[in-house]
Protein backbone atom coordinates (compact mmCIF):
# COMPACT_ATOMS: atom_id res chain seq x y z
CA UNK A 1 0.00 0.00 0.00
CA UNK A 2 1.62 3.30 -0.86
CA UNK A 3 1.61 5.95 2.17
CA UNK A 4 3.03 8.56 -0.05
CA UNK A 5 1.66 10.47 -2.91
CA UNK A 6 3.38 13.26 -5.16
CA UNK A 7 0.73 15.44 -7.34
CA UNK A 8 1.89 17.65 -10.06
CA UNK A 9 -0.03 20.87 -11.09
CA UNK A 10 -0.84 19.62 -14.45
CA UNK A 11 -2.39 16.25 -12.30
CA UNK A 12 0.38 13.79 -12.74
CA UNK A 13 0.51 11.46 -9.56
CA UNK A 14 3.42 9.82 -8.26
CA UNK A 15 3.05 6.78 -5.10
CA UNK A 16 5.54 5.97 -3.18
CA UNK A 17 6.05 5.11 0.77
CA UNK A 18 6.69 7.67 2.77
CA UNK A 19 9.21 8.50 5.75
CA UNK A 20 9.84 10.75 7.96
CA UNK A 21 7.63 13.36 8.79
CA UNK A 22 3.72 13.10 8.40
CA UNK A 23 1.42 15.77 6.34
CA UNK A 24 1.46 17.41 3.13
CA UNK A 25 3.54 20.24 1.82
CA UNK A 26 3.35 22.47 -1.30
CA UNK A 27 6.44 23.80 -2.57
CA UNK A 28 8.36 24.04 -6.22
CA UNK A 29 9.68 20.59 -7.61
CA UNK A 30 13.70 20.49 -8.47
CA UNK A 31 16.01 17.75 -9.41
CA UNK A 32 19.31 17.31 -8.31
CA UNK A 33 22.23 15.58 -9.66
CA UNK A 34 24.45 15.83 -6.33
CA UNK A 35 25.87 12.72 -5.80
CA UNK A 36 27.01 13.50 -2.13
CA UNK A 37 25.78 15.91 0.27
CA UNK A 38 21.93 15.50 0.53
CA UNK A 39 22.04 16.84 3.81
CA UNK A 40 23.78 19.91 3.23
CA UNK A 41 21.03 20.30 0.13
CA UNK A 42 18.59 19.74 2.66
CA UNK A 43 19.68 22.35 5.43
CA UNK A 44 20.63 25.00 2.19
CA UNK A 45 18.21 28.12 3.09
CA UNK A 46 18.24 28.16 -0.99
CA UNK A 47 15.93 25.57 -1.26
CA UNK A 48 13.22 27.49 0.90
CA UNK A 49 9.91 26.79 -0.73
CA UNK A 50 11.38 23.71 -2.60
CA UNK A 51 10.93 19.92 -2.94
CA UNK A 52 13.94 17.94 -3.89
CA UNK A 53 14.00 15.05 -6.18
CA UNK A 54 17.59 13.44 -6.14
CA UNK A 55 18.56 11.30 -9.28
CA UNK A 56 21.44 9.85 -7.43
CA UNK A 57 19.82 6.77 -5.64
CA UNK A 58 21.78 6.49 -2.41
CA UNK A 59 20.33 9.23 -0.55
CA UNK A 60 20.64 8.58 3.05
CA UNK A 61 22.97 5.92 3.18
CA UNK A 62 25.26 7.82 5.25
CA UNK A 63 22.62 9.28 7.83
CA UNK A 64 22.83 12.63 9.45
CA UNK A 65 24.81 14.48 11.72
CA UNK A 66 24.87 18.12 13.31
CA UNK A 67 28.30 19.14 11.97
CA UNK A 68 27.21 18.78 8.19
CA UNK A 69 24.03 21.34 8.69
CA UNK A 70 24.01 24.61 6.87
CA UNK A 71 21.54 25.82 8.79
CA UNK A 72 19.90 24.92 12.00
CA UNK A 73 17.10 22.79 10.69
CA UNK A 74 16.51 21.75 7.04
CA UNK A 75 14.86 24.38 4.55
CA UNK A 76 13.81 22.16 1.94
CA UNK A 77 9.68 21.44 2.13
CA UNK A 78 10.71 17.35 1.42
CA UNK A 79 12.48 15.02 -0.59
CA UNK A 80 12.21 12.27 -3.02
CA UNK A 81 14.14 9.50 -3.59
CA UNK A 82 14.37 6.15 -5.97
CA UNK A 83 14.69 3.76 -2.67
CA UNK A 84 13.73 4.36 0.32
CA UNK A 85 16.65 4.85 2.90
CA UNK A 86 18.06 2.18 4.74
CA UNK A 87 20.14 2.20 8.56
CA UNK A 88 22.98 4.73 8.15
CA UNK A 89 26.49 3.00 7.67
CA UNK A 90 28.98 6.08 8.66
CA UNK A 91 31.21 6.48 11.54
CA UNK A 92 29.98 10.09 12.02
CA UNK A 93 25.82 9.17 11.61
CA UNK A 94 24.25 10.69 14.79
CA UNK A 95 20.56 9.48 13.29
CA UNK A 96 19.22 7.75 10.38
CA UNK A 97 18.35 10.41 7.60
CA UNK A 98 13.87 9.32 8.21
CA UNK A 99 14.65 9.76 11.69
CA UNK A 100 16.04 12.95 10.86
CA UNK A 101 13.48 14.18 8.77
CA UNK A 102 10.71 13.36 11.01
CA UNK A 103 12.53 15.05 14.15
CA UNK A 104 12.67 18.59 12.06
CA UNK A 105 9.23 18.26 10.41
CA UNK A 106 10.20 17.59 6.51
CA UNK A 107 8.48 14.88 4.43
CA UNK A 108 10.68 11.94 2.25
CA UNK A 109 9.10 10.54 -0.68
CA UNK A 110 10.32 7.10 -1.75
CA UNK A 111 10.22 4.49 -4.24
CA UNK A 112 9.76 7.16 -6.85
CA UNK A 113 10.72 7.11 -10.79
CA UNK A 114 13.04 9.56 -9.91
CA UNK A 115 14.56 9.22 -13.87
CA UNK A 116 10.60 9.24 -15.11
CA UNK A 117 10.14 12.73 -12.79
CA UNK A 118 13.26 14.32 -13.67
CA UNK A 119 12.51 14.37 -17.20
CA UNK A 120 8.61 15.97 -16.54
CA UNK A 121 10.64 18.56 -14.64
CA UNK A 122 13.23 19.13 -17.89
CA UNK A 123 10.25 18.97 -19.93
CA UNK A 124 7.53 21.12 -18.39
CA UNK A 125 10.05 23.39 -16.01
CA UNK A 126 9.90 23.11 -12.36
CA UNK A 127 6.23 22.30 -11.54
CA UNK A 128 4.51 23.36 -8.82
CA UNK A 129 3.74 19.84 -6.53
CA UNK A 130 2.52 18.85 -3.69
CA UNK A 131 3.63 16.17 -1.32
CA UNK A 132 2.01 13.85 1.35
CA UNK A 133 3.02 11.13 3.72
CA UNK A 134 0.29 9.33 5.66
CA UNK A 135 1.53 5.90 6.98
CA UNK A 136 -2.66 4.59 6.44
CA UNK A 137 -2.48 5.65 2.63
CA UNK A 138 -5.52 7.69 2.90
CA UNK A 139 -4.92 10.79 -0.41
CA UNK A 140 -7.42 13.26 -1.35
CA UNK A 141 -5.95 13.31 -4.86
CA UNK A 142 -8.30 15.90 -6.16
CA UNK A 143 -7.21 17.86 -2.97
CA UNK A 144 -3.69 17.31 -3.72
CA UNK A 145 -3.67 18.51 -7.19
CA UNK A 146 -6.23 21.13 -6.48
CA UNK A 147 -3.73 22.48 -3.91
CA UNK A 148 -0.47 21.76 -6.05
CA UNK A 149 -2.38 24.65 -8.42
CA UNK A 150 -2.93 26.92 -5.73
CA UNK A 151 0.63 27.50 -4.95
CA UNK A 152 1.88 30.87 -6.36
CA UNK A 153 5.51 29.57 -6.76
CA UNK A 154 8.52 31.82 -6.51
CA UNK A 155 8.11 34.27 -8.71
CA UNK A 156 7.34 37.85 -7.37
CA UNK A 157 8.54 35.78 -3.58
CA UNK A 158 11.10 37.29 -1.06
CA UNK A 159 12.08 34.53 0.97
CA UNK A 160 15.00 35.93 1.79
CA UNK A 161 13.16 37.52 4.99
CA UNK A 162 11.71 34.30 6.00
CA UNK A 163 15.74 32.89 6.51
CA UNK A 164 17.56 35.32 7.19
CA UNK A 165 19.19 35.81 11.20
CA UNK A 166 16.66 37.96 13.53
CA UNK A 167 19.64 39.91 14.11
CA UNK A 168 23.39 40.35 13.94
CA UNK A 169 26.37 38.18 15.14
CA UNK A 170 29.89 37.10 15.00
CA UNK A 171 31.09 33.84 13.11
CA UNK A 172 34.69 33.18 13.82
CA UNK A 173 34.65 29.04 13.11
CA UNK A 174 37.02 28.07 10.57
CA UNK A 175 36.76 25.07 8.15
CA UNK A 176 36.06 21.27 9.35
CA UNK A 177 39.64 19.03 9.31
CA UNK A 178 40.39 15.83 10.75
CA UNK A 179 40.84 15.01 13.33
CA UNK A 180 40.23 18.69 15.76
CA UNK A 181 36.54 18.93 13.66
CA UNK A 182 35.81 23.15 12.62
CA UNK A 183 39.06 25.37 13.36
CA UNK A 184 38.55 28.22 15.69
CA UNK A 185 39.21 31.71 13.59
CA UNK A 186 43.29 32.66 14.46
CA UNK A 187 44.67 35.96 14.60
CA UNK A 188 42.08 37.60 11.93
CA UNK A 189 43.80 39.57 8.80
CA UNK A 190 40.42 41.12 7.90
CA UNK A 191 37.19 42.24 8.85
CA UNK A 192 33.98 41.21 6.53
CA UNK A 193 30.23 42.11 7.20
CA UNK A 194 28.06 39.33 5.47
CA UNK A 195 24.59 40.01 4.33
CA UNK A 196 22.49 37.41 5.24
CA UNK A 197 19.93 36.32 2.71
CA UNK A 198 20.26 32.71 3.33
CA UNK A 199 24.06 32.17 4.02
CA UNK A 200 25.20 28.72 3.71
CA UNK A 201 27.35 28.05 7.48
CA UNK A 202 30.23 26.57 5.15
CA UNK A 203 30.36 30.18 2.96
CA UNK A 204 30.77 31.88 6.47
CA UNK A 205 33.29 29.16 7.29
CA UNK A 206 35.36 29.97 3.65
CA UNK A 207 35.70 33.49 4.66
CA UNK A 208 36.66 32.59 8.16
CA UNK A 209 39.45 30.22 6.61
CA UNK A 210 41.22 33.19 4.65
CA UNK A 211 41.33 35.36 7.52
CA UNK A 212 38.30 37.22 8.02
CA UNK A 213 36.55 38.26 11.11
CA UNK A 214 32.67 37.72 10.02
CA UNK A 215 29.82 39.78 11.37
CA UNK A 216 26.88 38.52 9.68
CA UNK A 217 23.83 40.99 9.31
CA UNK A 218 20.07 40.32 8.13
CA UNK A 219 19.22 40.78 4.94
CA UNK A 220 17.26 44.27 5.67
CA UNK A 221 20.38 45.81 6.97
CA UNK A 222 21.22 49.14 5.47
CA UNK A 223 24.20 50.84 4.19
CA UNK A 224 24.57 52.76 7.71
CA UNK A 225 24.48 49.51 9.41
CA UNK A 226 26.97 48.03 7.22
CA UNK A 227 29.50 50.94 7.69
CA UNK A 228 28.99 50.78 10.82
CA UNK A 229 30.94 47.86 11.49
CA UNK A 230 34.04 49.57 9.54
CA UNK A 231 34.56 46.64 7.46
CA UNK A 232 37.65 45.80 4.77
CA UNK A 233 35.34 44.25 2.71
CA UNK A 234 31.40 43.22 2.35
CA UNK A 235 30.32 39.74 1.13
CA UNK A 236 26.32 39.24 -0.11
CA UNK A 237 25.43 35.89 0.75
CA UNK A 238 23.39 32.72 -1.46
CA UNK A 239 19.25 32.64 -0.98
CA UNK A 240 15.81 31.96 -2.07
CA UNK A 241 12.96 32.77 -3.76
CA UNK A 242 12.76 36.17 -6.41
CA UNK A 243 16.02 38.25 -6.48
CA UNK A 244 14.10 40.91 -8.08
CA UNK A 245 11.46 41.04 -5.07
CA UNK A 246 14.53 40.76 -2.49
CA UNK A 247 16.21 43.53 -4.46
CA UNK A 248 13.54 45.86 -3.64
CA UNK A 249 15.49 46.93 -0.01
CA UNK A 250 18.65 45.01 -0.80
CA UNK A 251 19.21 46.80 -4.09
CA UNK A 252 19.87 50.61 -2.50
CA UNK A 253 21.94 49.57 0.16
CA UNK A 254 24.38 47.63 -2.03
CA UNK A 255 24.60 50.72 -4.53
CA UNK A 256 25.23 53.34 -1.53
CA UNK A 257 27.89 51.32 -0.67
CA UNK A 258 29.30 51.23 -4.57
CA UNK A 259 28.78 54.63 -4.24
CA UNK A 260 30.21 55.70 -0.94
CA UNK A 261 33.33 53.32 -0.86
CA UNK A 262 35.88 51.77 -2.33
CA UNK A 263 35.41 48.56 -0.41
CA UNK A 264 35.59 45.11 -1.93
CA UNK A 265 32.21 43.36 -3.09
CA UNK A 266 31.83 39.39 -3.30
CA UNK A 267 28.59 37.80 -3.85
CA UNK A 268 27.76 34.81 -4.32
CA UNK A 269 24.26 33.13 -5.95
CA UNK A 270 21.11 35.38 -4.40
CA UNK A 271 24.11 37.76 -3.62
CA UNK A 272 25.98 37.43 -7.75
CA UNK A 273 21.98 38.67 -8.48
CA UNK A 274 22.00 40.72 -6.03
CA UNK A 275 25.05 42.59 -7.30
CA UNK A 276 24.20 41.83 -10.93
CA UNK A 277 20.69 44.56 -9.98
CA UNK A 278 22.47 47.03 -8.32
CA UNK A 279 24.85 47.43 -11.21
CA UNK A 280 21.97 47.66 -13.93
CA UNK A 281 21.33 44.16 -15.32
CA UNK A 282 18.07 42.19 -14.81
CA UNK A 283 17.10 39.03 -13.66
CA UNK A 284 14.76 36.06 -14.85
CA UNK A 285 13.18 32.52 -14.05
CA UNK A 286 14.99 29.62 -15.49
CA UNK A 287 13.10 26.60 -16.84
CA UNK A 288 14.15 23.58 -14.20
CA UNK A 289 17.35 25.58 -12.81
CA UNK A 290 20.34 24.42 -11.88
CA UNK A 291 20.76 22.30 -9.00
CA UNK A 292 23.54 19.86 -8.47
CA UNK A 293 27.46 19.16 -7.20
CA UNK A 294 29.18 18.53 -11.48
CA UNK A 295 28.04 21.68 -13.28
CA UNK A 296 30.73 22.70 -15.17
CA UNK A 297 31.24 26.52 -15.95
CA UNK A 298 34.08 28.39 -17.83
CA UNK A 299 36.18 31.44 -16.55
CA UNK A 300 35.89 33.38 -20.04
CA UNK A 301 38.71 35.11 -19.01
CA UNK A 302 41.27 32.35 -18.62
CA UNK A 303 39.89 29.56 -20.38
CA UNK A 304 39.91 27.54 -17.29
CA UNK A 305 36.87 25.22 -16.54
CA UNK A 306 35.71 24.59 -13.23
CA UNK A 307 33.15 22.09 -11.88
CA UNK A 308 31.33 23.61 -9.39
CA UNK A 309 27.93 23.29 -7.12
CA UNK A 310 25.16 25.16 -8.26
CA UNK A 311 21.65 25.97 -7.09
CA UNK A 312 19.43 28.64 -8.61
CA UNK A 313 16.28 29.09 -10.56
CA UNK A 314 16.93 32.46 -11.64
CA UNK A 315 19.55 34.15 -13.68
CA UNK A 316 21.19 37.10 -14.71
CA UNK A 317 20.64 38.28 -18.06
CA UNK A 318 24.21 39.02 -19.42
CA UNK A 319 22.90 40.87 -22.23
CA UNK A 320 21.25 43.25 -19.37
CA UNK A 321 24.72 44.00 -17.80
CA UNK A 322 26.31 47.85 -18.36
CA UNK A 323 29.06 49.45 -19.89
CA UNK A 324 31.96 48.71 -17.02
CA UNK A 325 30.85 45.41 -15.80
CA UNK A 326 31.83 42.24 -17.31
CA UNK A 327 30.65 38.73 -17.56
CA UNK A 328 33.26 36.35 -16.40
CA UNK A 329 32.09 33.19 -16.06
CA UNK A 330 29.40 31.32 -18.31
CA UNK A 331 27.60 27.74 -17.94
CA UNK A 332 28.45 24.76 -20.22
CA UNK A 333 25.54 23.35 -20.21
CA UNK A 334 23.32 26.46 -21.38
CA UNK A 335 25.75 28.94 -22.14
CA UNK A 336 23.81 31.38 -18.79
CA UNK A 337 25.55 33.66 -16.60
CA UNK A 338 27.38 32.50 -14.24
CA UNK A 339 29.92 35.46 -12.96
CA UNK A 340 30.57 39.44 -13.42
CA UNK A 341 32.75 41.60 -12.18
CA UNK A 342 33.04 45.71 -12.10
CA UNK A 343 36.01 46.67 -14.18
CA UNK A 344 39.12 48.48 -12.41
CA UNK A 345 37.56 47.27 -8.90
CA UNK A 346 37.78 44.93 -6.38
CA UNK A 347 33.85 43.74 -7.15
CA UNK A 348 32.90 40.20 -8.25
CA UNK A 349 30.23 37.71 -8.02
CA UNK A 350 29.38 34.14 -9.28
CA UNK A 351 26.47 32.06 -9.67
CA UNK A 352 27.77 28.76 -8.21
CA UNK A 353 28.97 28.11 -4.96
CA UNK A 354 32.90 27.68 -4.42
CA UNK A 355 32.24 26.87 -0.63
CA UNK A 356 30.44 23.68 -2.01
CA UNK A 357 30.54 21.52 0.79
CA UNK A 358 30.26 18.77 0.22
CA UNK A 359 32.47 19.62 -2.75
CA UNK A 360 34.09 20.33 -5.36
CA UNK A 361 36.61 22.16 -4.79
CA UNK A 362 37.65 23.63 -7.46
CA UNK A 363 36.20 27.28 -6.98
CA UNK A 364 37.99 28.20 -3.75
CA UNK A 365 40.47 30.24 -4.84
CA UNK A 366 37.81 33.10 -4.96
CA UNK A 367 37.49 33.46 -1.53
CA UNK A 368 41.66 34.10 -1.89
CA UNK A 369 40.59 36.82 -3.89
CA UNK A 370 38.43 38.53 -1.90
CA UNK A 371 40.85 38.40 0.90
CA UNK A 372 43.43 39.23 -1.18
CA UNK A 373 41.68 42.55 -2.49
CA UNK A 374 40.90 43.39 1.25
CA UNK A 375 44.49 42.95 2.21
CA UNK A 376 45.73 45.42 -1.24
CA UNK A 377 43.28 47.99 -0.01
CA UNK A 378 44.55 47.91 3.32
CA UNK A 379 47.82 48.51 2.29
CA UNK A 380 46.49 50.98 0.14
CA UNK A 381 45.10 53.05 2.91
CA UNK A 382 48.48 51.94 5.71
CA UNK A 383 50.66 53.59 2.92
Amino acid sequence: MPTACLALADGTIFHGEGFGATGTRVAELVFNTAMTGYQEIMTDPSYAGQVVTFTFPHVGNVGANPEDDEAAAPVAEGLVVKWRPTEPSNWRAAEGLSAWLARTGRIGVGGVDTRRLTRAIRQQGAPHACIAHDPQGRFDIEALVRRARLFRGLVGLDLARAVTCAQGYRWQEGKWAWPGGFAPLDAPRSRVVALDYGAKRNILRSLAHVGAEVTVLPATATAEEVLAHDPDGVFLSNGPGDPAATGAYAVPMIREVLDRTDLPVFGICLGHQMLALALGGRTVKMNHGHHGANHPVKDVETGRVEITSMNHGFTVDAQTLPPGVRETHVSLFDGSNCGLRVEDRPVFSVQYHPEASPGPQDSAYLFDRFAAAMAARQGRRGA
